[in-house]
């Protein structure tokens, strides 16, 4: 099994490119389930969980070529001969489960496993199985697998998410760009991912209004077409590679990098005494002291501080002058990353969904673990800012979600490497 090994090097200097975002590349291919036309996505990125949606979509009979080094996706539905997503794929991946409104929509029927359980919490999927029941779906739950049917095709419905569910909204939204009326989703999800899928769906022929606000409203077409779309900069990956010279020191440019897609997270890095500027090509980030403020962060959903970067800005604050409390609201067991940073000298105290982390001077290498995806990473970060070698094992989580990240942080003049298991 591979593991990466990080020796602290000091500061850090140059550029990094960040790629498409995992989390709307996700909810992008399976909208090809949606049309007999061809999709184009562009900017893919080029990560494990991309090559399980991929498998999931031809598994139901869909095309998916990988073009350009896998940063363009080719997909065709014209040909789907299954309606069925198995428990062997979809447990690989919860978000398998955005399958099940395309299909329904387009073939009044679809048969999909439930996912699986999640290390970071429960996720239940009841949330998207409500509203495409408001638009007329018969669901029954048997032998671990969702049993959908439309017999006349979905309608359209007014339906209040009690809950803010990002992948709930992306569900019900494919779902609804198919149903005859109108469909009003109340309390949607607002993320850039969201805005991202509804551009897209515009593309291929959709009438969507609303989206980056809580109503979204969606007109049904009797069809849609092929398109050409663009993957969005990933915002998660955008201020993981922002806070590597917030916790090693330097200036980096992060290219492709927007304010707007992370704007609450430079907010809270900039107040530790960080400088965050939007450049032609991108973000610069640049710490210029020796170490930043303590700074307390709450996570909540976009346009709040977002929990995938939880983590990531815990490590920052490992080495922070202060005390930093950070509140998690979204996931109930996301602090698992806290004892693997203690091994390397942290001060951090868990309690609930609050953590609070003593800076101090300077963290030591030690071998750790990989928890889950965001975890992984923060590990790495932490790395940069200590004093000899830090050995991460169960590197798989990290290649779901993150694209070459050691030749990215090399690049910078990072001493980070990948030692094959």
């Amino acid at each position: 099994m591979d593991s990466i090994v990080v020796t602290g090097n000091g500061p850090l200097q140059g550029e990094i490119p960040i790629a498409g975002a995992k989390n709307a590349c996700l909810a992008l291919m399976p909208a090809t389930l949606l049309t007999d036309a061809p999709l184009t996505l562009t900017n893919a990125p080029r990560l494990s969980d991309i090559r399980t949606m991929s498998t999931l979509l031809e598994s139901l009979g869909a095309e998916v070529a990988s073009l350009q080094d896998g940063q363009v996706l080719a997909l065709s539905s014209h040909a789907l001969d299954s309606q069925r997503a198995d428990y062997d794929i979809v447990r690989k991946m919860r978000a398998s489960i955005l399958v099940l409104g395309p299909l329904l929509a387009r073939y009044g029927q679809a048969e999909v496993s439930l996912p699986g359980g999640c290390a970071i919490g429960a996720r239940p999927v009841d949330l998207h199985l409500r509203a495409l029941e408001a638009m007329g779906a018969e669901l029954d739950l048997r032998d671990g697998y969702v049993h959908a049917r439309a017999p006349g095709g979905l309608k359209g419905a007014v339906f209040e998410f009690p809950l803010v569910s990002v992948g709930a909204t992306e569900n019900a939204l494919m779902a609804a760009t198919l149903a005859r009326g109108t469909t009003v989703l109340k309390n949607a999800a607002r993320e850039p991912e969201i805005v991202d899928l509804a551009h897209c769906l515009r593309r291929m022929g959709a009438r969507i209004e609303g989206e980056g606000t809580s109503t979204l409203t969606i007109e049904g077409v009797d069809a849609l077409g092929g398109a050409t779309h663009p993957v969005v900069a990933d915002r998660i990956e955008l201020g993981t590679f922002m806070l590597a010279p917030a916790i090693a020191g330097g200036s980096v440019e992060c290219l492709g990098g927007r304010l707007d897609l992370v704007q609450s997270f430079a907010e809270k890095l900039m107040a530790t005494g960080v400088e965050v500027t939007q450049t032609e090509r991108g973000l610069r980030v640049t710490r210029r002291g020796d170490r930043v403020r303590a700074t307390d962060v709450v996570t909540a959903p976009f346009p709040g501080f977002p929990t995938d970067l939880q983590a990531q800005f815990m490590a920052l604050m490992c080495t922070a002058d202060g005390t930093a409390v950070l509140e998690e609201r979204i996931f109930e067991n996301r602090f698992m990353h806290a004892p693997e940073l203690t091994r390397m000298g942290a001060r951090i105290e868990v309690h609930g969904g609050t953590a609070t982390v003593h800076g101090v001077e300077r963290l030591r290498g030690a071998p750790v673990m990989a928890t889950d995806l965001r975890a992984s990473v923060s590990l790495i970060l932490a790395g940069l800012a200590a004093e000899g070698e830090t050995v991460l094992s169960r590197v798989y989580h990290l290649d779901r979600g993150y694209e070459r990240v050691e030749e990215k942080l090399r690049g910078c003049g990072a001493r980070v490497e990948r030692v094959k298991g």
